[in-house]
């Protein structure tokens, strides 16, 4: 494989821009894309860009994934919470993962403070808005050629 990631999005990460502003910012979803995909250019780095409302279609992707990519970037967004399922397919994966969280899932509700992935990726970015996913492919690119 040559450099080439998935970013993973789960239930409702399509509605950026519209929902909650004050936790998730005024980028839209297909803004979000576009600024991922320049920074991933600038990288080297070939990227998929998914969102599923269906936790099993995530299941499913992440599977499928285990054959096509060298590294994943996930939003599992509610289902971080709930899902032992994505969980269960996360640890198949076997390859680098970089958990991602918009807003601050500690500064928020105590049923959002426990993620069900934390323990399995490889690092975490959370609260820091839509420019945690440049962060995070940042670092993948570093993870994949090993320079840090």
């Amino acid at each position: 494989m040559n450099n080439k990631i998935i970013i993973i999005n789960g239930p409702n990460i399509n509605l950026l821009g519209e929902r909650e502003q004050s936790q998730y910012g005024s980028i839209n979803f297909d803004e979000l894309i576009v600024i991922c995909k320049k920074k991933s250019i600038e990288l080297g780095l070939k990227i998929e860009f998914i969102q599923s409302n269906v936790e099993g279609e995530l299941v499913n992707i992440i599977q499928d994934s285990r054959k096509k990519f060298d590294g994943m970037i996930i939003n599992a967004a509610a289902f971080t919470h709930t899902s032992v399922a994505i969980r269960d397919a996360l640890e198949i994966f076997k390859k680098p993962i970089i958990e991602i969280h918009i807003s601050n899932i500690y500064k928020r509700e105590e049923f959002r403070h426990k993620s069900l992935i934390s323990d399995i990726v490889t690092g975490g970015i959370f609260g820091l808005g839509t420019e945690g996913y440049i962060l995070a492919i940042i670092a993948m690119h570093k993870i994949l050629n090993n320079e840090n």
